[in-house]
Parts: structure tokens; sequence; C-alpha cells
């Protein structure tokens, strides 16, 4: 076991520090020069969309709407990360690890409007009305490449599937025994009951479950954060000028740490964030919405939301508080866990152990939407399903009892090897998500609310969706 560990580290550091962390940032700087900054300068219209799509959804619960597809992404990428992630780049990588998690956000928001655009432009129909698709639907439509998306799909479905569902339940664990020392049994037995009960109900309760779950989690959690921070106001300006002055520190750039600390930034920001990654798109494809630009928009929103408000608030707890001083074992959810219980006391333990179920939980289930998109398109065989199905729940439970270490190791890998992928993807169709965002932006400009017919784009000529009877039944299905 030590030795297939050292192979794990040893390729997640060569992944890491040779390959991605040279690839993602160049990626969202190109991507963000093409569509003109549109994630800086079109937030407010982002927030229009996503307001449409919650009355929408309460409009018509036949289909997926963008609000729902919207929280099954938001509802995996609000999780360890945000939470353990954070606290593991902080105590690994130092306050600087912050900033280059900001950046990555900021220039990968626009990696996620084009993925999330190419995902549902060649989404494909359900027998139940609703969609699926994702970077293996596009890879083998856009790219002519069924050997690629099949890739794609055994990483994804392998990786957030099972390793990434360990690593949730693993967080559950620990935060339960650090708050109420529950033996990890009971817990892990209630996480994979619970867990069953969901992801067997199929798209639609998964939809429901997280539509419910992830605006109040969120809500209760970044209120907790502010009232933490506002108890340790005085410390802002330390915590602001330790984050800048540690991200361009000569004496990290000196002693070889620059490189790590920013990777460290880079890794944690992707696992949380997802953007360019390939994940997100796959709940993207399921939303009913009248153009592709749309869905990417609202998606691109989701990159904020879980960076620079949910990660930024766990961050500032931590560092505010200064628990993560040098020296210290304490470690993932448990340095959260501390950061809190230093404002509210052992209550602050529990806050915490109830805040990561509710992420956490919340994950697996995204998670495992995902895992089971590309197990749909690799075979429409229902009894694979149920056994992938079958396999998180044991996955769950495995993840209870594991290394910490070996699972981020394992996890760091299977989310590289996916992001490489996908980037090779969204190059390769870049064409295609211009032309999108042109034809969008140029029906906005005329006053319309933009409508997509393939008929525009000859390379689309050939895809499932958006033909004319389509975009006609979604206008039809929104005057009602």
């Amino acid at each position: 076991m030590e030795g297939l560990n050292a192979v794990i580290g040893w390729l997640s550091n060569a992944l890491w520090s040779y390959l991605l962390i040279y690839t993602l940032i160049p990626v969202g700087v190109y991507f963000t020069w093409k569509l003109g900054f549109a994630q800086f300068l079109h937030i407010k219209h982002m927030i229009k969309l996503i307001t449409e799509g919650v009355v929408s959804s309460e409009k018509d619960r036949d289909h997926v709407s963008s609000f729902g597809a919207f929280t099954i992404s938001s509802a995996s990428r609000v999780g360890t990360g945000n939470l353990a992630g954070v606290a593991i780049a902080i105590y690994m990588g130092g306050a600087g690890a912050v900033f280059w998690m900001w950046i990555l956000a900021l220039v990968g928001a626009a990696s996620s409007m084009v993925e999330n655009t190419l995902a549902q432009a060649y989404k494909l129909k359900n027998g139940d009305g609703t969609y699926r698709g994702g970077p293996a639907y596009y890879m083998q439509q856009g790219m002519g490449s069924k050997w690629m998306g099949i890739g794609f799909s055994i990483l994804i479905t392998v990786s957030f599937g099972l390793i990434f569902n360990s690593v949730q339940a693993n967080t559950i664990v620990q935060a339960f025994d650090g708050a109420f020392h529950v033996h990890p049994a009971f817990v892990i037995l209630a996480l994979a009951g619970f867990t069953g009960v969901i992801i067997f109900g199929g798209l639609k309760r998964i939809v429901s479950f997280t539509q419910v779950i992830f605006p109040a989690m969120a809500g209760i959690y970044l209120l907790a954060a502010f009232i933490v921070v506002a108890m340790n106001v005085t410390e802002l300006p330390a915590v602001f000028g330790h984050i800048f002055a540690q991200a361009f520190g000569f004496e990290q750039a000196a002693s070889g740490g620059f490189a790590f600390m920013a990777m460290q930034g880079i890794k944690r920001g992707l696992f949380s964030n997802e953007a360019g990654m390939g994940s997100t798109p796959n709940a993207g494809a399921t939303a009913e919405v009248s153009h592709p630009v749309k869905q990417g928009y609202i998606q691109t929103l989701g990159v904020f939301v879980d960076t620079l408000i949910i990660s930024t608030a766990t961050a500032f707890v931590i560092l505010a508080t200064n628990v993560h001083v040098e020296g210290s074992d304490i470690n993932g959810i448990q340095l959260t866990q501390l950061a809190v219980s230093s404002a509210f006391g052992e209550w602050g333990n529990v806050f915490v152990a109830f805040i990561v179920l509710l992420f956490s939980f919340s994950s697996i289930i995204g998670n495992y939407y995902y895992g089971e998109s590309n197990i749909e398109y690799m075979s429409n065989s229902r009894l694979l399903v149920n056994i992938f199905r079958s396999l998180v729940i044991f996955m769950v439970i495995i993840g209870g009892v594991a290394k910490l270490e070996n699972i981020w190791n394992l996890a760091d890998i299977f989310m590289g090897l996916m992001a490489l992928m996908n980037i090779v993807a969204l190059i390769a169709l870049r064409d295609v998500a211009f032309k999108l965002y042109k034809d969008y932006r140029e029906q906005l400009k005329q006053g319309k609310n933009p409508v997509f017919h393939k008929s525009k784009i000859p390379e689309l000529q050939d895809v499932e969706c958006w033909d004319d009877d389509h975009s006609k039944i979604y206008d039809m299905r929104n005057a009602l």
C-alpha cells in the first residue's frame, strides 16, 4: 500500500505541476478574451437569467428548468471542496493559495461558459421529455471521436460517481467524529441509506432535492461565516495582507514554494468550482432553455457563487480566526471546525458537522447524476445503471473508513485527466461556441429574447435538438 500511495502521489504531482497548472489559466484567459470578458461585464444578465429560471421551475414541473440544472451542478460544486478543500489549500500552501483560487475562478468562468454552451448545443432527448449531455456527447458529435467520449465517460463515472463520493463521505464521517464522537459505522449506514433513496428515484427526484437543499444550505453557511468574520473584523486588513503578500512573496519564489502554493490554490479551486473540468456540463445539458448560451451564462454564475463567495467565506473564517498556525497537524474539515468553534464554542463543531452533512450529501447526489448521464452515454442498459447506483452506495461506505490523503491524491489524478481531455475538446469546438455566443448577443441587441435554430450554424445541422419545432414548443410553453 505504501508503494501504491507513493505512485499515486507522484502521478498527481506530475500531472498538476507540469501540465494542468500551465494549461487551465492560459485557456481561461483565451476564452475570456474571445468572449469579450463576458464573465465580468454581463453579471447582471446572468442574475436576470437565473431569476427567470426560478420562475420557469415553478411553472413547468415536467421539464428541468435552467435553475434546476444550476442547482444540480451547484450541489455537486458546493461540498467538500468549499469546506475541507479550502482548509487543505491554506494548510499546505498558505494564505497565498486563496489568491490563486480566485484567479482560477475568474478566468475559468469563461471556460465554464464555453463548455456548458456546447453541452446544450449537443444534448440528446430522453424518453421522458428531459435531456442529457456533456463532454462525452460533444466529443462524439462535434469532434467525431467516439473513443474520446467513452474515455471521458469512464473517467467522470469513476471519479465523480465513485472516488469523489468517497471524499464527500470521508469528510462527513470526520466532521461527525469531531463534533459528536459518533462511531463511523452509524454515520456511514445512515448516509448510504439516504443516498439510495434519492439516486434510485431518477433525475426529477434529484432536481427536486437540489432545488430545495442548495439555496437553504448556502444561505445558512454564509450567514454563519459572516458572523465569524464580523467578530474578527479587525483582522481583515491582515487577512488581505497575508493573501496578497504570500501570493507574490519573494520568499516563496526564492525557495521554490511559489509553484507549490499556486498549485494548491489551483487544484483545490478546480475541485471546488469545476470550471473547465467537464463535470458541470452534464448538469447544464439537462435544462430546457431557448438558446444554448443562456445556460452557459447561468453555469458561469455558479463558478462565482462557489469560489468567490462560499470558498472565500471559508478562507476568511480560517484566516481571520488565525487557527492555521504553522506546525499544527489539524487539517481538512477539522481545521474549518476549529475556526468556527473559536467563535461559537462547542456549538461551532456541531454547526459545521451539520453544514458538512448538507454540503457533502448534496454533492454525492449531484456527482451521482454525472456518472449516470455518462453510463447512459456508453450503454442504454438499465441494469448497468442500477449496478452503478449500487457501486455508488458501496463507495460511500468505503469512503467513510479510508485515509484522507490517499483519497485526495487519487481524486486529483482523475480530476486532472478529465480536465485535460475536456480542454482538448473545448479548443477543438471553440468556433461553434463562439458562433453561438455571437448569435445570442446579436439577438439581445435587437431587443429579442434569444431563440436558437440549428439552421443558423452549419456545424450543428445534424444535432438532435434545436430544430424549429423545438423552439416553437418552448415559446408556447413559456406563454402559458
